[in-house]
């Protein structure tokens, strides 16, 4: 997400116009995901061994190699085959006089859900079945993932665009890894009691959609900014104090309504995706007029939270002259999963002390 946004600024302040200034963006900024796809995934393999460690107090190495082995296969694998989707993407709509900002983030968000999940179910089932057979296949899997590092440092280090990246855009991307992962320990406790496992099928959709209404908001004040200069001037125009509420969505300029109409499109969407989980009897929860009322309150004020975290962390980072397409999308896709994880755990708790126990809410 963060390569859609820094590509789709790039080509609306006219970076990438000529073959070359193209082709050097490309190629820095797929050495770039590659870097920190292989870094994130095996930090990520090892919160989870950890994770899995504390409370169970049970440690395989086998299986930490074999997590390890298919978390850094997935992240690697998923951020190659996203990043060509997305630089289709870009320059597909740049053609077409499509704005990229509107289409290339969500799209990067939801497709990394669904390319990821089906990777890592695959790999990870695969090295599975190899365990008794191939035991020293997974350190061999991680170490070849590993010996590419330098590679792609090198073909990153190249381009001025991701050079600095490189080096500072550490921070957001494994602090939002953390964050997530406490919404994942959220997830986790609720669908292990059986009288919330439904909410295991809803969790993606209001992730999702939160991350992707978020993400295109702060990808489209990032250009803005961007349009009127560099990261820390025009420091006007970027004030680091907390916006008012009525700024942020009620205000005539271009990002309040945007701020809008992304708000406007919660309840759409999710009645959308509400009806499809019912027709295909996902979910486990009759959806009721009350359930569907919490799960909208829920969703609404997910979304009304990140938008105006988004207005206000995207500016104040710009006015401390860090780039918003580099720093922001992690942090706020990360509070998203956080947010909507515990709203909706929240919800379906409420849901149950109420009495809304109706034949299968977690069934």
């Amino acid at each position: 997400m963060t390569l859609a946004s820094r590509l789709s600024t790039a080509a609306n302040i006219g970076h990438m116009d000529t073959p070359k200034e193209l082709w050097r963006m490309i190629t820095g900024n797929m050495a770039l995901i590659q870097v920190q796809a292989t870094v994130v995934g095996f930090l990520a393999s090892i919160a989870a061994v950890v994770f899995g460690w504390i409370p169970d107090g049970h440690f395989s190495i086998p299986h930490a190699f074999l997590l390890c082995a298919s978390s850094v296969a997935t992240a690697f694998i998923a951020s190659l085959v996203l990043g060509m989707i997305m630089i289709g993407v870009i320059i597909g709509s740049r053609k077409i006089g499509i704005n990229p900002d509107n289409v290339a983030t969500p799209i990067a968000a939801s497709l990394g859900d669904l390319i990821t999940l089906a990777l890592l179910s695959g790999i990870s089932w695969g090295l599975y079945l190899e365990l008794e057979n191939w035991k020293y296949i997974y350190p061999l899997v991680c170490a070849f993932f590993v010996a590419l590092l330098p590679v792609w440092v090198v073909l990153a280090r190249r381009s001025p665009a991701t050079r600095e990246v490189l080096y500072s855009g550490w921070e957001p991307v494994i602090i939002a890894m953390a964050i997530s992962s406490v919404g994942g320990l959220i997830l986790d406790k609720t669908v292990s009691d059986p009288n919330f496992a439904g909410m295991a099928v809803f969790t993606p959709v209001i992730n999702g959609v939160g991350g992707n209404l978020v993400a295109v908001q702060a990808s489209r004040i990032s250009t803005f900014l961007h349009m009127n200069g560099m990261p820390g001037e025009n420091s006007e125009q970027a004030p680091r104090r907390c916006p008012s509420p009525c700024t942020t969505f009620f205000s005539p300029d271009v990002n309040s309504r945007s701020a809008r109409v992304l708000f406007l499109l919660v309840v759409p969407g999710h009645l959308v995706f509400l009806y499809t989980i019912s027709c295909m009897q996902g979910g486990h929860t009759t959806l009721t007029l009350i359930f569907i009322v919490f799960y909208m309150t829920a969703a609404l004020l997910q979304v009304l939270i990140l938008l105006y975290i988004a207005d206000w962390m995207v500016h104040w980072m710009w006015g401390r002259g860090l780039d918003p397409d580099n720093f922001s999308i992690p942090y706020l896709t990360a509070l998203g999963d956080l947010l909507g994880t515990g709203l909706l755990a929240l919800s379906f708790h409420v849901l149950w002390l109420i009495g809304d126990r109706d034949t299968d809410v977690g069934d």
